[in-house]
């Protein structure tokens, strides 16, 4: 098992949305809802816990040996084609499950073109609605990104929206099979 390749391993855990990143990182954070409803609850914590939130993110490609997020899962996410393909290894950190709140987090592994943890969290307001927070604290890793600044910036909050829009799909098909 490799080691992690950034030094504040859990950061995202109980990171406050007015609390700074680590020193040298930047703090990514979307939410989203994706659903409504009892259905949609249980669909998106399936989703989510189960990989097919990524599965179901357009242009992503998941490989892992394990059926559900758990701590000590690795995965390794894949975008492009070709020679072009990046590929993302990761492996999750933290995982949570309550009555109105699940997810969890993984961080980068060696060949990551970026530094840092991201989490995803499913939660259930009061008011019925299913929504989707993703999180990342991170620094560029590869060479390629280091200048990309804004622009890499705004890609990583375009695939958190995919995200988002993938959970949003699959909690619907959830809530119709019903």
């Amino acid at each position: 098992m490799s080691d992690f390749t950034y030094p504040w391993t859990g950061v995202t855990r109980d990171l406050r949305d007015d609390a700074p990143p680590p020193p040298g990182t930047r703090l990514m954070r979307v939410r989203a809802d994706v659903g409504r409803g009892a259905d949609a609850w249980e669909a998106a914590v399936r989703a989510l816990l189960g990989w097919d939130m990524h599965r179901a993110t357009r242009g992503l490609r998941v490989r892992t040996a394990a059926p559900e997020a758990v701590p000590g899962a690795e995965v390794v996410l894949a975008a492009g084609i070709g020679p072009l393909r990046l590929r993302a290894p990761c492996r999750v950190v933290w995982t949570t499950r309550d009555p109105d709140r699940a997810g969890f987090a993984y961080g980068t592994l060696p060949g990551h073109p970026v530094r840092g943890e991201e989490s995803f969290i499913v939660e259930r307001r009061s008011d019925g609605r299913v929504s989707l927070t993703v999180t990342a604290v991170s620094r560029p890793a590869a060479w390629y990104l280091r200048g990309t600044g804004v622009v890499g910036r705004a890609s990583q909050r375009t695939i958190a929206h995919s995200y988002a829009r993938a959970l949003g799909r699959l909690c619907a098909k959830g809530s119709r099979r019903r």
